[in-house]
Formats: C-alpha cells, sequence, structure tokens
C-alpha cells in the first residue's frame, strides 16, 4: 500500500525579508527636515560684509545703549550669530578630538539605539533583551555621566562662552541705526529669541520628540 503524498512545507518567517536593524523610514524624514531647515534658515542669513563693516561700529554710550544694541542685532544677524556659535563649536571639539569622540559615539547611542531602532527589533545585549524603557533610561544615565562627569561638558560650555561673548561685544558695538528689521521680526527680540527661532533646532527636536512619544 502506498503512502500518500506529501504536501510541501513553505516556512513563511524564512522567505521574508529581514527587517533593518533602524526605522529607515524616520531616519529618512528626519534628515530630510533638517536639510530643509537648514536651507531655510541659511536662506535668511545677511551679507557677512554688512556684519563686519567697519563704518558701522562705535562705542556704546551707556550699558542701556549696549543692550539696547545687542537687542536689536540679534534680531538682524539671528541666522550669522548662530553660525558663529556653531563655529566656535565645532573648532572647540576638532581640537579636543577624544571628547568629539565621546559625543560622536553619544549622539550614534541615542539614534541606532533608541531613536530610529525599528519598533520590532528589540535591543539585546550580551543574549538579554532590554525593553524601550530600560534602554531610554540607560541613554540618559550615559548622557548625564558624559556631559556633567567628565570634561566634554566643560569643553562644551566653555565653547558656548566664548560664542555668546563674542556675538554680545560684536551686537554692542555695532550700530543697528543702518539695520531695516523686518515686520516679523521686532526690535526688541532677546537672547531668548534668537535662540527660539532657530529652525534646524525646531525641526530636530520635534522629529526626535514624536519618536520619542511614539515609543513611550
Amino acid at each position: 500500500m502506498s503512502s500518500p503524498p506529501t504536501l510541501p512545507i513553505t516556512n513563511q518567517q524564512a522567505n521574508q525579508p529581514p527587517q533593518p536593524p533602524i526605522n529607515t523610514h524616520a531616519f529618512r524624514t528626519f534628515l530630510s527636515r533638517l536639510s530643509s531647515s537648514l536651507r531655510d534658515s541659511l536662506s535668511q542669513r545677511r551679507p557677512w560684509l554688512e556684519l563686519v563693516d567697519r563704518t558701522s561700529f562705535a562705542r556704546p554710550d551707556s550699558l542701556t545703549d549696549s543692550i539696547s544694541r545687542i537687542r536689536k542685532n540679534l534680531a538682524y544677524f539671528k541666522v550669522n550669530y548662530a553660525a558663529i556659535v556653531s563655529l566656535v563649536l565645532a573648532f572647540s571639539l576638532l581640537s579636543h578630538p577624544f571628547s568629539l569622540l565621546v559625543l560622536l559615539s553619544l549622539l550614534g547611542a541615542w539614534m541606532f539605539l533608541y531613536l530610529f531602532r525599528s519598533s520590532d527589533q528589540p535591543l539585546v545585549v550580551f543574549g538579554r533583551g532590554f525593553s524601550d524603557r530600560e534602554t531610554l533610561l540607560g541613554l540618559v544615565v550615559a548622557t548625564v555621566v558624559v556631559v556633567f562627569m567628565t570634561s566634554v561638558g566643560s569643553l562644551l560650555t566653555s565653547a558656548l562662552t566664548v560664542g555668546v561673548a563674542v556675538v554680545c561685544l560684536h551686537g554692542a558695538f555695532r550700530v543697528p541705526d543702518d539695520l531695516f528689521l523686518d515686520e516679523q521680526e521686532p526690535a526688541n527680540a532677546g537672547l531668548l529669541s534668537f535662540i527660539g527661532n532657530s529652525s534646524a533646532a525646531a525641526a530636530a527636536s520635534s522629529a526626535a520628540a514624536s519618536v520619542v512619544a511614539g515609543r513611550v
């Protein structure tokens, strides 16, 4: 008596393509938003020759005059000032390769272990799986250690202090009488407005926040 024919069984899981370790769609969206925001910000920068025009520099008459000049120049040259602070920060990091490597490693850990990791790809280290909350807690602790318990934090603080000092010094001596502020950029926009209007930082933080909100 012949045996019944054997039906072929296909392993659907084996035929499925492997999932990438990171969420490529979210990563591309983040890069697209960041690139678009940087282009928009750079398109709003003022001519550098206008920034360094020697005929427009004069000693302020008083502290009140200095503060008024700084606020007006911040509203007008905010993109140029952001570029100056970024250059100071970049030069400081490039002159300290170890700190730069630590920051890049920390940034890569945040991006590939949490922010852009596929939700169906659990984090496994030495055979132990970690949940999203455990991963987030570990990254927060690592960030606190790197920023506040190593030389990286002092380096960033020093670079930002130098950059802000250069901006304030220029703003205090640059006479803003020949500047024509746009209506949406009032002359009394202060330092907080200058920082808050950085569209590149806003886009990066909004994209990252949306990913974090989806995981928590």
